[in-house]
């Protein structure tokens, strides 16, 4: 009985693509997706400032989500993808109010007024804001070494990027708190929703699930704030909808399915100095002899945490 229910099994997924596959054990296919991720959502900042000399914040947030749920609702489209089982929407809800709405609306507010190496600082708390919510919400427990390397690695990244903005708390440090939060929360549930449907499906659903009210909130946002286009502004805001918004993450959950949230997490250690090399080159704006230094010492740290067992 048990043979025949595994072929039954092993058939219904040969036959049927849309069947998620089990994840596999970690591997280097799910670290190089989610490196790929963390170099996509590297560009947000500084793409987020292109796009804010053109829109306002409001505006740009609400014209990102509209292109990207239009992009991953044709994909939907074309492919015929189920629409997923009702239990999976609460989930897919997280996501969205996290991933999709909650941290890019936060911070464009925060960069109206902070710079893009002081927004770093809460790309930097992410991962291990991140692992925390998905031991809460997964029951994962990390070893000591783990948690041992993230701490030492999120400290290298605060101190550097704090250092990098003179050490000056501003009133956007509120927005990204609360910013550092939905989006941990939107990770944890979208890389377990991951788990038993594809990544791209898992954002392309929560993005869909917003449209509904992002269309109207795009139209009353750029009557208050009209546009004024520029290549920059046009450039900054289709790399948040399509890289950020949707290819990022595409790659970024699948690579959290294969080789786990807290271990994926701890690769954005990265982010926030990648960041810091887009800003100068897409900014002009200047770093420190810190940064190979820091850099260095955030890269032994993801060796470690990527090695750790948990």
């Amino acid at each position: 009985m048990r043979a025949q229910s595994s072929a039954t099994a092993a058939t219904r997924i040969a036959v049927d693509p849309r069947v998620a596959l089990p994840s596999k054990a970690p591997g280097t296919g799910g670290t190089l997706q989610a490196a790929l991720g963390v170099t996509a959502f590297s560009l947000t900042f500084p793409a987020t400032a292109w796009g804010l000399e053109g829109f306002g914040p409001w505006a740009l947030v609400a014209v990102r989500c509209v292109l990207a749920a239009v992009i991953a609702g044709g994909c939907l489209l074309v492919l015929r993808v189920p629409v997923p089982q009702r239990r999976h929407w609460a989930g897919l809800a997280v996501v969205a109010a996290g991933v999709v709405v909650g941290f890019p609306l936060l911070t464009t507010l925060a960069l109206r007024t902070s710079t893009t190496a002081h927004a770093a600082v809460v790309v930097g708390l992410l991962p291990l804001t991140t692992a925390l919510l998905s031991a809460l919400r997964m029951g994962s427990r990390p070893s000591r070494i783990f948690w041992a390397a993230a701490l030492a690695g999120a400290a290298a990244v605060v101190a550097f990027t704090v250092q990098q903005s003179g050490g000056a708390l501003t009133a956007a440090d509120l927005y990204l708190f609360a910013a550092l939060l939905v989006c941990a929360a939107g990770y944890t549930e979208g890389g377990r929703l991951a788990r038993v449907m594809p990544g791209w499906q898992v954002i392309g659903w929560a993005l869909v699930l917003c449209l509904p009210a992002a269309v109207p909130a795009a139209a009353v946002a750029l009557s208050y704030e009209p546009a004024h286009l520029t290549a920059h502004s046009v450039a900054g805001l289709l790399w948040v909808a399509a890289g950020s918004q949707f290819l990022g993450l595409v790659v970024w959950y699948r690579g959290m399915a294969a080789i786990g949230i807290p271990r994926a997490s701890q690769l954005q250690l990265a982010q926030p100095l990648l960041t810091l090399v887009w800003s100068v080159l897409l900014l002009g704006e200047h770093l420190t002899v810190a940064a190979p230094l820091t850099a260095a010492a955030v890269l032994v740290c993801i060796a470690v945490t990527q090695r750790a067992r948990g």
